[in-house]
């Protein structure tokens, strides 16, 4: 590794213990990149736990997602290839799974969008700077077939001015990302609690699946 990459590395690494000890990387659940300095991507590999990395967990692919080290890339780099290619400002994307996101998630079947509203916490998306604001998380619909996920993502995402840095994949987990490997684990913190509060304002309204 460059001393770039192994800096990298490590950053990901504490990035994934913080996240499993909050409890969203579930066995070998989620992803993590970031973006490198010759644009090739820095991602973790397919399988690893992300609660117990090591710098061999983190492997190196091109834009397009094609393995530049030998590794094993998780199927789902491809959505992190998307997001880099959609937003040049993007430096760093975060998968993860939460139970409440998850389980909220399923119980909007047949919606495209996850509506959060009133919530301080909203502020950490870009351009909001009130709580009294309403922002649509795109909600699109599971499979294996990663491309078709990334076909579904792309008008959606393309057509949003400005761009929200977070989409959710119903009953599987949420993405979001950020300028930096910091910004972008910001936003999980907060995007994973106000799916918690979403989540909470349901069961209270009594929504069922």
């Amino acid at each position: 590794m460059s001393p770039h990459a192994t800096q990298v590395a490590d950053m990901l690494i504490a990035i994934g213990r913080r996240i499993d000890a909050r409890g969203h990387a579930p066995a070998t659940g989620g992803n993590y990149s970031v973006r490198l300095d010759d644009g090739s991507i820095a991602i973790t590999i397919s399988g690893s736990h992300k609660g117990r990395l090591t710098r061999d967990d983190i492997m190196r692919v091109s834009a397009a997602g094609d393995a530049l080290d030998g590794k094993k890339p998780s199927a789902e780099t491809l959505l992190h290839c998307l997001i880099y290619a959609i937003d040049p400002g993007a430096g760093a994307v975060l998968h993860t799974h939460s139970i409440a996101g998850t389980v909220l998630s399923r119980a909007l079947a047949g919606q495209d969008h996850i509506g959060l509203e009133g919530y301080e916490l909203l502020k950490i998306f870009p351009g909001i700077d009130t709580h009294a604001t309403r922002v649509e998380l795109p909600l699109v619909d599971n499979s294996q077939d990663m491309p078709a996920v990334a076909d579904q993502l792309r008008p959606l995402l393309t057509a949003q001015s400005p761009l929200l840095p977070a989409f959710y994949i119903r009953g599987h987990g949420l993405y979001t990302w950020g300028p930096t490997a910091e910004a972008a684990e910001h936003r999980v913190e907060a995007c994973e609690f106000l799916l918690s509060c979403a989540w909470e304002e349901c069961k209270l309204a009594g929504a069922t699946r």
